[in-house]
């Protein structure tokens, strides 16, 4: 039996503390723009955070994109402004064996640069903020594994990790990086030139190019190999949900990080935290689904905030 709350060891590599203070000019183009941050908001912060001993934090897109990887809805910047590429759907990828070629081919030619990404200044922030006892249980709704590499151990990843693979027909679990090998094995000649990096993990490739590209199936079984992520159109682990539930009701505050909450996956836990009269606080460029459950909001970088506060 999987328990999808514990830390699986071979989603990650070894705890880092590789991190970047400020955002890097080639990393700018995924962070959109903010204003300045208003001193009253990070006061307002500081002391909501002061305030909690038991704090329940939700992570999104928003605080990975300080680490080079883009999101999907921000404004200017996301995929959705950016292209009129959608993300693959869950039962695209189930019925066509075409779909989860061309998936597994333009995965296969952005992995490298994917795996490679380091936690920035957040997910060290709130890694130490859970070492002083602050963080009660951290959710994460992005499957990149960096809160895992900046050590975090109380965390559930909501909608899998894309550094895991699952096989639909036995249910084996095994690295994202043997899939990378066998994917070479099978394909030594093949190349495609990318076009531009996508959320997920994978880059913008041609369809013609992805031809003759060989895909791998189960070692153990021979069934159709999957990122261990929820694909749009799927849902989450009842039992998963479940647990998070129990730990947000064991919390005492609840911090939004870099999350729109579009996602209803997400935002199901902040309509129970105003059922339960959990109060909540929201860090994130641009309005949310949630904000007229939030006491208030700060607009800004989670880097930026998060790193200098003080949550004693």
């Amino acid at each position: 039996m999987r328990f999808p709350w514990r830390p699986l060891a071979l989603c990650c590599a070894a705890p880092g503390r590789r991190a970047s203070s400020s955002v890097p000019e080639g990393i700018q183009s995924f962070v959109p723009t903010s204003s300045t941050i208003d001193a009253h908001a990070l006061e307002q912060l500081q002391a909501f955070l002061s305030r909690a001993t038991r704090l329940f934090v939700i992570t999104g897109a928003g605080l990975s994109t300080e680490s080079g990887i883009p999101d999907y809805r921000s404004e200017g910047v996301g995929l959705y402004a950016r292209t009129d590429r959608r993300p693959m759907q869950y039962a695209e990828y189930i019925r066509s064996a075409k779909s989860r070629q061309r998936y597994w081919a333009r995965n296969y030619m952005g992995w490298p640069q994917f795996s490679s990404h380091q936690p920035n200044s957040a997910h060290l922030a709130l890694q130490q903020w859970e070492e002083q006892g602050k963080v009660h249980w951290l959710v994460t709704q992005n499957v990149d594994a960096l809160h895992s590499k900046a050590g975090h151990q109380g965390l559930t990843e909501l909608h899998g990790c894309a550094h895991r693979v699952l096989c639909l027909g036995c249910g084996a679990v095994s690295p994202r990086e043997d899939l990378q090998k066998r994917f070479k094995a099978l394909n030594p000649s093949w190349g495609a030139q990318a076009g531009g990096v996508a959320p997920d993990g994978d880059v913008f490739i041609e369809d013609e190019q992805v031809l003759h590209f060989r895909v791998p199936s189960c070692k153990d079984c021979g069934g159709i190999l999957k990122p261990e992520v929820t694909f749009f159109g799927d849902t989450v682990n009842r039992r998963t949900v479940q647990f998070v539930h129990e730990r947000l009701a064991e919390s005492d505050a609840v911090l939004v990080a870099g999350s729109s909450l579009q996602v209803y996956s997400g935002y199901r836990f902040l309509l129970a935290a105003a059922d339960q009269k959990i109060p909540v606080a929201i860090l994130n460029i641009g309005s949310t689904r949630a904000d007229h459950l939030a006491e208030f909001r700060v607009s800004a970088r989670c880097g930026e905030v998060l790193s200098v506060i003080q949550p004693h």
